[in-house]
């Protein structure tokens, strides 16, 4: 017996998926099953396997979504939250099911007051309208309750609202056997029906994988904390699943965050991942049923890219025509290329014609030894099609090529290790492990607090109060400790130590002052393979310059040889300096003062100062430059000299805005960037909202994000982009704040405003694409 599967939307799959059934033990709760699940427990029945459970109640999964607990899932079913704010969610009333439709991003208030009238009144998805939920995506900050959001609704109709989110969307497609799980590449797939991810959604136009972003750490982050939980959690509450889970993830400037399940493997994903597969599919998928998923390999191509580019019918994902004469002129029976296929969707034969029958038509998928050459032959495959109509987008894969150019005349040539976007993770550096660590041991921390120090974690600077130590009077102190990172490195090569000690100063007192505290002192831990009396003396000139222009005095410091933890010719530096804000003087964030309105102001930077250094090396070596060559955003000075410019001390110039009690809160960009860290000293209730467009960011950072291919939200999540320091101001007192910045020797930018924080970030930017 042999059993042809079908993974993409062809008509024996939809008929595949027409099972429909309702878990009887889920009256309770509104759900809906998973067609795909049902047909798969079809087809293990028909190999005397065991099968799903027979009334579904394991395909819950799809509208549980983590964090919430899943015995108290919401009586409103989840939702699938999609990279460019797109969400539907489908529920059935009574006992049928329905499509679930109706997806908007509305830019204002009143897009979304026509949607909702178009969806609950006019019913333009049909029966969807009736029995599905249909979501709006809304940005937090354009949409409040009013008398005139509800009188669309009907008594049995519902709208989800969700939060608008940015990042970049992941898809996990898993094997699972109710306890292990193995996952295929990490796959990226493309929405939007236009190039550049312009238009209105759709089911895929085209995908690829596995995904530059999707590094060995990040696979792991989401297998630990978003798929075992859930495979556990199901297994918790007595409903084991097995089979096949797509989880869309979202790689936010937090983490990865889980968007949807799906009990089945999606479309465009499984047209580019299968053809990936080395391993048997049908031995994975008994295994999953079995449950000896972890004695079974699930092996893939090693090396190898795969992507697959959608052809649809003119005008979808609008009205479109069906019954159009397809002509393919490439030969199969040639075809000795077992890399390349072509998956029929919607397409039939009448009278031994093929012609279309839906509004994605097929896909062409191709694998290569690296991305841009399947990207090629894709293309190359796709051009031997045609059809009255026809449409697919030119640029699927964009986000891991250099350029946007992604046509068939794309070069073979590069290898896929020059063209995958690079992120801070894949060169080494996870922002997401660090705050997880701390995440973790905050209550370890807090357990050691005393009435003179909170030990609360999360400021940027550590307190301790005299006057309630006992010491009648005293000052509360402020600590702050830090390193240089991997700046060391490019100090090292380019033998040049003398500016790194003000680096060093820079990063502890720079995060002292937005607490309010003078500094008053600085210490120095000096480590390394062997002690260079030239070198040391080199770190110490650049240590003391730095504290002479933050004020404060070097009062000791440590040096360690270790001759077995650094190599010939390393060295590595801490600091830590403590600052002091006078007995009843209060100091910094004051957030109870803080309010809708508020400005946000911009200090600009001196460059990359202290972070992202570890994805700077990794981009100046795919550029294939020296540290010695002139740098491309600067024709008088080297790339090494322009990248060791000192972080920016900022000390005198805030202290004097402090002094004036101008300043309401105060944040340095450091690590983590404007996205995390602005929020640091905003209360929750509050959203920083800032215009990319509003400063301008200089070209070092132009010249990293084209040389990498890095996107505008790791950007802004890694760098600083030319703002060192942010402060917020009174709207009344922002040009009073700017002038004393300015008479500090400070550049100021007004860079936005404070808003009500819905469920969203504490920092949104707006209008990253003036950063390309």
């Amino acid at each position: 017996m042999s059993l042809r599967f079908q993974f993409a939307s062809c008509r024996a799959w939809k008929e595949w998926e027409s099972y429909k059934l309702i878990a009887l033990s889920m009256l309770d709760m509104e759900t809906l099953t998973s067609d795909s699940a049902l047909g798969f427990q079809d087809f293990c029945q028909r190999f005397h396997a065991t099968a799903f459970d027979t009334h579904g109640e394991a395909l819950q999964l799809e509208y549980v979504l983590l964090p919430s607990p899943f015995s108290q899932a919401s009586y409103w079913p989840a939702c699938v939250i999609r990279s460019n704010g797109f969400s539907t969610s489908g529920i059935p009333k009574k006992k049928f099911t329905t499509p679930c439709k109706g997806v908007i991003i509305p830019t204002s208030k009143d897009e979304a007051q026509a949607a909702l009238k178009e969806m609950m009144v006019e019913k333009v998805f049909g029966s969807a309208g009736r029995y599905t939920v249909n979501s709006i995506s809304l940005k937090s900050s354009m949409f409040s309750s009013t008398k005139g959001d509800s009188e669309y609704i009907g008594p049995s109709d519902e709208v989800v609202i969700e939060e608008y989110l940015t990042g970049q969307e992941l898809s996990f497609l898993s094997f699972v056997d109710g306890y292990t799980i193995k996952s295929l590449p990490a796959a990226q797939d493309h929405k939007q029906v236009f190039d550049d991810d312009q238009g209105p959604n759709t089911g895929g136009m085209g995908c690829y994988a596995p995904t530059p972003i999707a590094d060995k750490e990040l696979i792991e982050e989401v297998h630990r904390t978003i798929l075992q939980p859930t495979v556990d959690g199901m297994r918790a509450e007595r409903m084991p699943f097995k089979g096949l889970l797509f989880t869309g993830i979202m790689v936010t400037s937090s983490g990865p965050k889980t968007l949807e399940y799906n009990t089945r493997f999606g479309d465009p994903e499984t047209q580019t991942l299968l053809p990936l597969m080395d391993s048997d599919l049908i031995e994975v998928m008994l295994a999953c049923v079995g449950g000896y998923l972890d004695t079974v390999e699930v092996a893939c191509k090693a090396g190898f890219s795969s992507v697959a580019v959608v052809a649809c019918s003119g005008g979808y994902p609008g009205s479109y025509s069906t019954g159009e004469p397809i002509v393919i002129t490439a030969d199969p029976s040639n075809n000795k290329d077992t890399n390349i296929h072509i998956f029929h969707a919607g397409t039939s034969i009448t009278s031994g014609t093929l012609k279309t029958a839906g509004g994605r038509v097929l896909a062409a998928t191709a694998v290569a030894p690296n991305l841009q050459t399947a990207v090629s032959d894709a293309y190359t495959t796709l051009s031997t099609i045609s059809f009255p109509g026809i449409h697919y987008r030119r640029d699927i894969a964009h986000r891991a090529l250099p350029s946007k150019s992604s046509s068939p005349t794309l070069s073979a040539t590069t290898p896929s290790s020059q063209t995958d976007a690079l992120t801070y993770a894949s060169s080494g550096v996870s922002i997401s492990n660090g705050a997880a660590l701390v995440s973790n041991i905050t209550s370890l921390v807090r357990s050691t607090a005393c009435p003179w120090a909170p030990s609360a974690i999360g400021g940027f600077g550590g307190e301790v109060d005299l006057h309630l130590a006992g010491y009648p009077n005293g000052p509360k102190l402020v600590s702050g400790m830090d390193g240089v990172g991997t700046k060391l490195k490019i100090a090292q090569r380019m033998n040049k130590h003398d500016t790194i000690g003000i680096d060093l100063v820079a990063m502890c007192v720079n995060d002292i002052i937005v607490e309010g505290a003078m500094p008053l002192q600085f210490m120095d831990t000096y480590s390394c393979n062997k002690l260079d009396l030239e070198v040391a003396g080199d770190v110490l000139k650049g240590i003391v310059a730095g504290c002479k222009e933050s004020g404060c005095a070097l009062i000791g410091g440590e040096t360690a040889e270790m001759g077995d933890v650094y190599k010939e010719g390393e060295y590595d530096l801490v600091g830590s300096t403590t600052g002091a804000i006078a007995f009843g003087k209060q100091g910094l964030p004051r957030k109870e003062d803080m309010k809708v309105g508020d400005v946000v102001l911009g200090v600009a930077s001196s460059g990359c100062h202290s972070n992202g250094f570890s994805l700077i090396q990794k981009i100046v070596q795919r550029s294939g430059l020296k540290y010695t060559d002139t740098a491309p955003w600067d024709s008088n000075t080297t790339i090494g000299i322009s990248l060791l410019t000192p972080t920016r001390i900022y000390v005198k110039s805030l202290l004097a805005t402090i002094d004036k009690n101008l300043v309401k809160g105060a944040a340095h960009i450091t690590g983590g960037g404007l996205v995390e860290n602005v929020p640091r000293c905003l209360p929750e209730h509050l959203t920083a909202e800032l215009d990319a467009g509003a400063w301008s960011v200089p070209g070092v950072f132009g010249w990293l994000k084209r040389t990498g291919g890095v996107e505008k939200e790791e950007m802004a999540r890694v760098f600083n982009m030319g703002v060192g320091m942010v402060v917020v101001v009174a709207e009344e007192d922002a040009q009073a704040t700017t002038e004393v910045l300015e008479g500090g020797g400070e550049k100021v930018m007004r860079i936005g405003k404070l808003v009500r924080r819905g469920d969203g970030e504490g920092c949104v930017i707006m209008g990253m694409n003036a950063w390309d």
